[in-house]
Order: C-alpha cells, then sequence, then structure tokens
C-alpha cells in the first residue's frame, strides 16, 4: 500500500491511513473470494431462478450472464486481471476538471432563443449550442460572447462573425460547420480569431439507429476525409485537427458510453498518428434523443442523467443535457431547468469531474474500450474499401428492434410499467423529430385500444398475482387495458397446476358466455388460441390481440 503524504508532512510520521506492520492484506483469510467461489455464488442464483438446471457446471455462469453488444461484442460479467493480457490499444480522456455545461438551444425563434439563453446561462451553463439560422443580434444580445463559448449547427458562420465584429472570442467558439463543408478559407478565417470552425457530428448516425462501433468508425471516415480535403488546400495536419470538434451520443448504457468516448480519443489519436499528425481530441456529448420516450417521459430525467454521468467519466469535455420533455414539443422552463441541474449535480454535489479517467484501470472498462475501438477501427477500414455503413445500420436497427418487440431491451415507462391513464405534459411547437427506439409502442398507445381485455384469473390472489400482473402490464405496453367484465379475448392467469386441473373447462365455458379468443400468460396450451410469456415477441403479440378486439 502506498500513503501518499504533502511534503510538508514528511514520511516518518505514521498516519491512520498506514496499517499495521504485517497487516498488508486487505481482506482476512475467511473474506478472501476466488474465482470459483464467484461461480459457485453466482451458479446458486441462477438455479433459483430456473436459469441452471441442478446437474449443470457451476463454470456456465460465464456463458449465462456474458452479454453480446449490438457490435458483437461479449460484455463478461466480472471484471478480471485477465481481461488485460490481449489488449491492443491505449489512451486516457484529457479533461482534467470540470466538463462545459453547453445548453442546446433551438434558434428557429431568435427571441424565445434568446430568452432561453440568457435563462441558461443565468442558471449555470458554461456554453450554447445554438441550433437553425438564426438574427444573431437577436439571440445573442447580452450573451458575453469572450465569456461563453458558442457553438453554431446549421447556422452562417459568416453571419455570426459579422455580428460579433472584433469582439473578443472565447476559444471554445465554434462556427459549427460540418466537416464534410469544410474549407481551408474558412479554417484560416477562424484560426486568426483563435476558435474553432468545424463539427464532426457523430450524433447524426446514431439518431439513424447506428451502433457504438458505427458511430465511431463514420467519425473517423469522416475525420479522414476533413483531413485531406484541408491539407490538400494547404494547411497542416495539426491546423486542421485543431480546428475540428468531435459530437457523440452518450446513452442510458453507462459503460459502453464511457468506452466509446474513450475509444474515440484512441482511434483519433491513430487517425492523427498515420497523417502525420498529433494533438488531442476535443469532444462534446450529447445524450442521445433515440432513447427518450414520449410516454412516462419523466423517465428521461433518470435516462439522461445516467447518460450525463457516463460523458462524465468517459472525458467528455462538453456535456449537453436534453430536456426530458424534448419527445413532447419545445422544452419549457422546467425541463431546461432540470437539464442544465443534471449537471450542475453530478460535477458540484457527486464530485464525478473531480477524479481524472475514474474508469482507467477498470478490467472491465478498459477491455470494453479496446474492443470498441478495434470494432470500429475494422469497420472503418470497410467504409474506407467501399463499405455501405447504410445497410450495416440497417441492420443493427433491424436487431435492436427485435430486442425491444421481445422486450429483452426494455423501455420503462413504455414497454415494461406502462401506465395508461397517465396525463402527458402539453408542450408547444414541434417534438424532437428523430425516431425514437420505442417508436413501435408508441404507435400502439397514440391509438389506444377501445375495447378492454377479459383478464380471468384461476386459483388465490397469491396464486395468479405473477401472471396476472405480467400479463396487464403486457397488454398495456400496446394501449390495451384489461377488465373483469366478460368480452371477446379473454387473458385467463394462473398457476400451471391450475391449468393442468382446469384449464380447458374454464376456457370451454368462456367461450360459451361470448369469448371468441382466448389467451393464456404462460406457455402455450391446447385449449387457447394465443399465450404469452416472456421473451414473447410483444409487438407481435399485442397487434394480434387489437386485431382481435377491433
Amino acid at each position: 500500500m502506498t500513503d501518499q503524504r504533502s511534503v510538508e508532512g514528511g514520511l516518518d510520521e505514521p498516519t491512520e491511513l498506514e496499517p499495521e506492520q504485517g497487516s498488508l492484506d486487505l481482506a482476512a483469510p475467511e473474506d478472501t473470494w476466488t474465482a470459483t467461489d464467484w461461480e459457485r455464488e453466482a451458479a446458486a442464483v441462477l438455479r433459483k431462478s430456473k436459469r441452471l438446471k441442478d446437474d449443470d457446471a457451476d463454470e456456465l455462469v460465464w456463458a449465462k450472464l456474458t452479454r453480446r453488444t449490438l457490435d458483437g461484442i461479449e460484455v463478461t460479467p466480472l471484471g478480471t486481471p485477465a481481461l488485460l493480457d490481449d489488449l491492443e490499444t491505449s489512451g486516457r480522456p484529457t479533461r482534467q476538471g470540470d466538463w462545459d455545461i453547453r445548453a442546446y438551444v433551438d434558434g428557429r425563434d431568435a427571441r424565445l432563443a434568446h430568452e432561453e439563453a440568457l435563462v441558461d446561462l443565468d442558471g449555470g451553463v458554461t456554453s450554447l449550442w445554438l441550433a437553425g439560422g438564426t438574427d444573431y443580434a437577436v439571440a445573442l444580445d447580452g450573451v458575453l460572447v469572450d465569456l461563453a463559448p458558442v457553438v453554431l449547427d446549421g447556422g452562417d458562420p459568416d453571419a455570426f462573425l459579422q455580428y460579433v465584429g472584433d469582439r473578443e472570442l472565447h476559444p471554445g467558439t465554434n462556427l459549427g460547420v460540418p466537416a464534410s463543408e469544410a474549407t481551408a478559407e474558412l479554417g484560416r478565417k477562424a484560426w486568426q480569431r483563435g476558435i474553432r470552425a468545424f463539427v464532426i457530428d457523430a450524433s447524426t448516425i446514431h439518431d439513424q439507429g447506428a451502433s457504438d462501433g458505427q458511430e465511431l468508425a463514420w467519425s473517423m471516415a469522416e475525420a479522414a476525409s476533413y483531413l485531406r480535403r484541408l491539407t490538400e488546400a494547404g494547411m497542416t495536419v495539426d491546423e486542421a485537427a485543431g480546428l475540428v470538434e468531435f459530437r457523440y451520443a452518450a446513452t442510458d448504457e453507462q459503460f459502453p458510453t464511457i468506452a466509446k468516448l474513450r475509444a474515440a480519443r484512441r482511434l483519433w489519436s491513430r487517425v492523427l498518428e498515420m497523417s502525420q499528425g498529433a494533438g488531442e481530441m476535443t469532444q462534446h456529448a450529447v445524450t442521445s434523443r433515440p432513447m427518450m420516450s414520449r410516454y412516462d417521459p419523466w423517465v428521461n430525467m433518470l435516462r439522461t442523467t445516467v447518460a450525463a454521468f457516463a460523458a462524465g467519466v468517459g472525458g467528455a469535455d462538453s456535456v449537453t443535457v436534453l430536456p426530458f420533455d424534448g419527445p413532447l414539443g419545445r422544452p419549457d422552463a422546467f425541463g431546461r431547468r432540470i437539464a442544465r441541474n443534471t449537471s450542475h449535480l453530478l460535477i458540484d454535489e457527486a464530485h464525478v469531474a473531480h477524479v481524472a479517467d475514474p474508469a482507467g484501470g477498470s478490467y472491465a472498462v478498459e477491455k470494453l474500450t479496446d474492443d470498441l475501438a478495434r470494432a470500429a477501427w475494422e469497420l472503418f477500414g470497410r467504409l474506407d474499401d467501399g463499405a455501405d455503413l447504410a445497410a450495416e445500420i440497417a441492420k443493427t436497427v433491424e436487431k435492436r428492434e427485435r430486442q425491444i418487440a421481445t422486450r429483452k431491451r426494455p423501455i420503462t415507462g413504455l414497454t415494461e410499467f406502462p401506465h395508461l391513464a397517465e396525463e402527458l405534459p402539453v408542450r408547444e411547437g414541434e417534438p424532437d423529430p428523430v425516431r425514437r427506439y420505442g417508436a413501435s409502442f408508441e404507435a400502439l398507445r397514440d391509438a389506444p385500444a377501445a375495447t378492454p381485455v377479459h383478464l380471468a384469473t384461476l386459483g388465490t390472489v397469491a396464486q395468479h398475482t405473477a401472471r396476472a400482473t405480467f400479463a396487464t402490464n403486457l397488454l398495456a405496453a400496446g394501449g390495451i387495458a384489461v377488465t373483469t367484465e366478460a368480452g371477446r379475448v379473454v387473458c385467463v392467469a394462473g398457476t400451471d397446476a391450475a391449468y393442468d386441473e382446469q384449464g380447458a373447462e374454464v376456457a370451454a365455458e368462456l367461450r360459451t358466455n361470448g369469448a371468441e379468443w382466448v389467451i393464456v400468460a404462460g406457455q402455450p396450451r391446447d385449449w387457447a388460441d394465443d399465450s404469452c410469456a416472456m421473451g414473447v415477441d410483444a409487438l407481435d403479440f399485442l397487434t394480434r390481440t387489437r386485431e382481435k378486439l377491433a
């Protein structure tokens, strides 16, 4: 154990941090666990949940608990030193201290944008991401551009430069021109003003449904093309690298997000090295738009908090938390306040920014970072050889849609634990146009079934509660309510023993009383027309059920 003390304190005086002689072991022998011990305990849990059979070997827990990302990368359930044996990449985030809290401002209405910008700045944001063409004299009136960086998105860079005139600009200012449209002329203008000019916005690929690896690969392909264009126009690699900022999406899958941002820096470093250049990546992370839900939007606060945490831990220089009510329309003052305060809480109260690269050295994170960097580099090479990225993304979208349909990738408040009677907040303006991951389920909720399903339970409350609750929540995810009154579509919920003993008789009686379609909560039965259980294609099941109700 190393005891780090100040020079003034010297190294001779013992401290409370220093263990007594002969007690360097941090755990007593009876508290020391091996991987074999972990396998045994984990296997016991899986056997209780029927995921392992009694005669299965304990070591099967690795296969049972290992999951695969959309890029096909295996994520093991336990980090071990052996994970670091074959790492090929290295590099750590460079941000020191607090990240830049960047507020997203829709500039289409210049006066409203002006009001929102001033409130956000007064509330503690440190930069503005101004989207859309706007009247800069109105939108930025009163904004101290030497203290608060302004990052344009879709605006007119010449009009912005004309507006600010000779005023000093914060070096974090960015004219926001897509790297694919970069010119040496605009680059030199920005260089003279000491600001950036270009953005490689990989969040646009994320919004199309891309995986983390595809997002990274696309950004490197754009970066390589950008460097070629500007160096051919007479700029050096280092000059061009200093003018561009990278933007990535941060999701509520915290470890993949942390790994993605760390991997991005390693990839950019490699691209610069191969281009005979050097420099650090300037990184802006924005919370994912597709992960948001229009139903039970309050859950979006939790999603964006996890995403912002991951972005900060991953080393992002700037972080934008999008308001939770964005899927409903233009966010109101409350939504914007919660968005900016998310970073404040993480920085000032949770002290997340006080440690540089807190995930560094974690066996699992280092392995995931390396795997993701390697997968992205491989795809980057294929893109350079002409691979069709759109086709690759389409496969990812199909895979994700399948996982969401079967609820292996649950969306709280939408596919899991939906609340049919909720009253959604009302927001003015158009919602964020991106297609959300739960769009198929949202479409069902948008047009709720006019007729409920008759929920028929067998046995005592204790006997039928589990399956009745499962079926009720599943039906609600498709906009279908349940009732205890007789109807054309019936869902029977009970134990397997009850089904064996009286299922056929109950189903026959229900049909006599007018039931036209009988569903069993559990595995299929001969006396039922349909069934629903864990792993069912919920979207397909709900569509069938709604057709029977229509």
